[in-house]
């Protein structure tokens, strides 16, 4: 079992690029095999996510690789329209796969995915819409089975998803005819996935928008694309300065993409300045509560950046309230943090913070991606030693993490533990 050993209290300095967006490259992937030939994508992180990906277009009869931050796929060769439960369960964005397949092949079969335990995450809206395309959809012992000829159609979501209009995305530019998205997602990385189809020929407009045009049935062909910075990693970087104090400047992503966060840093007293992709924060004088943080769907402020931003104002004065409008189960990191001293109250999809002076550090563990995320940005801020367990989360979303915070300054390294210290508190 491997840990992160974060050795606190010392201010973050200098400068950091961002890796590719996790939240693009799954479904660009997914796109790839929606004609045969062969992609290209560039700027695409080593993470295990990506990983499970490629190991889902394997089975699937694609040729995938992976070298550095470029990816290579051949759908040419594709043979297979179902994905193993093993498989699926890897992560929670699998299920980006069924329209992709069921664009391809006319049919798709697999189970409901697994990944971040965040709380009820039903698929219903990703089925309906593929329904409203003409697909026959069945349910039968935890597994999906899907077919049909897909046509275009006005489709209306009941509220913004991400999956399910990447997954309408998917099977649309497959379909005959005219399909038109109404309350679609708007967030930057279904923009990345219309750039992508695009590349391979698609006819796909509006993204970014809530309505989103795609013109069906067009010849596809692999395409070359290069994937935006991750702005949910920028994110952590800067909460990350803000916690430990010092001057970071984070390039590589789009500021526009997160400004509710860089506004949030800069009313909790940091120094904030950006440019086309770059920000710089100073944090100098230590943080102070703000007003209420309400997650919301893209324009609004992110839910994944909500752990490691309540993390950084867990240290300072005042009180802050959080509101979670989107997962339920999304304060798991909450009880971690109190281990270091945080005061911290949970009740349902709201938490209230209550700034503390210092946080000591703790054997701490993970509970999911953006939750372990949280954990590393008070262990920075906070004076002591910190262990943090539950690795398997962190390297979902982030790549060479405790490298890149190392060359800011930070004292992280990660450890192989011995396995009788697995369960043993030592500090």
């Amino acid at each position: 079992m491997q840990a992160i050993i974060v050795e606190g209290g010392r201010p973050l300095v200098g400068g950091v690029r961002v890796h590719g967006a996790k939240n693009s490259v799954l479904p660009i992937l997914a796109a790839a095999i929606l004609a045969p030939g062969q992609s290209v994508i560039h700027n695409c992180p080593p993470l295990s996510d990506v990983a499970a990906s490629l190991d889902i277009l394997r089975h699937l009869g694609c040729r995938a690789e992976q070298h550095g931050t470029d990816l290579t796929v051949d759908a040419t060769a594709l043979t297979g329209s179902s994905v193993p439960d093993a498989l699926m369960r890897e992560m929670r964005s699998s299920v980006i796969f069924l329209g992709a397949i069921l664009g391809r092949t006319g049919e798709a079969e697999l189970t409901f995915p697994g990944g971040c335990e965040l709380g009820p995450r039903p698929i219903d809206l990703h089925l309906r819409a593929i329904r409203e395309l003409g697909a026959e959809v069945k349910e039968e012992g935890g597994r999906l089975h899907c077919r049909g000829k897909l046509t275009g159609k006005e489709i209306v979501f009941t509220r913004p998803s991400v999956g399910a209009t990447e997954n309408a995305m998917l099977c649309a530019v497959t379909a005959e005819g005219t399909t038109t998205l109404h309350n679609a997602a708007r967030e930057p990385e279904i923009v990345d996935l219309q750039g992508f189809l695009r590349a391979m020929g698609a006819e796909v407009q509006g993204a970014g928008s809530s309505t989103i045009l795609i013109q069906g049935g067009r010849p596809l062909h692999g395409g070359e694309y290069t994937v935006l910075g991750d702005r949910i990693v920028a994110c952590t970087y800067l909460a990350a300065a803000a916690a430990a104090g010092g001057a970071v400047t984070v390039t590589g992503a789009q500021p526009g993409h997160f400004s509710t966060v860089t506004a949030v840093l800069a009313e909790a007293g940091c120094t904030v300045r950006t440019g086309p992709d770059w920000v710089e924060l100073v944090s100098r004088e230590g943080l102070k509560g703000v007003r209420p943080i309400h997650t919301a769907p893209y324009p609004g402020f992110p839910t994944d950046a909500q752990p490691p931003v309540l993390a950084a104002l867990a240290r300072g004065r005042g009180t802050t309230l959080f509101v979670e409008h989107i997962f339920e189960n999304r304060y798991r990191h909450a009880q971690e943090l109190c281990r270091m001293g945080a005061d911290i109250k949970v009740e349902g999809r709201v938490a209230v913070v209550s700034g503390v002076p210092s946080l000591h550090g703790a054997a701490v563990e993970a509970a999911d991606l953006r939750g372990g995320a949280a954990l590393l940005v008070a262990a920075l801020g906070a004076e002591g030693e910190s262990r943090i367990t539950g690795l398997r989360h962190l390297d979902r979303g982030y790549a060479n993490l405790e490298d890149s915070l190392s060359a800011l300054g930070g004292r992280v390294r990660r450890v192989e533990l011995e396995p009788s210290a697995e369960h043993r508190t030592v500090f």
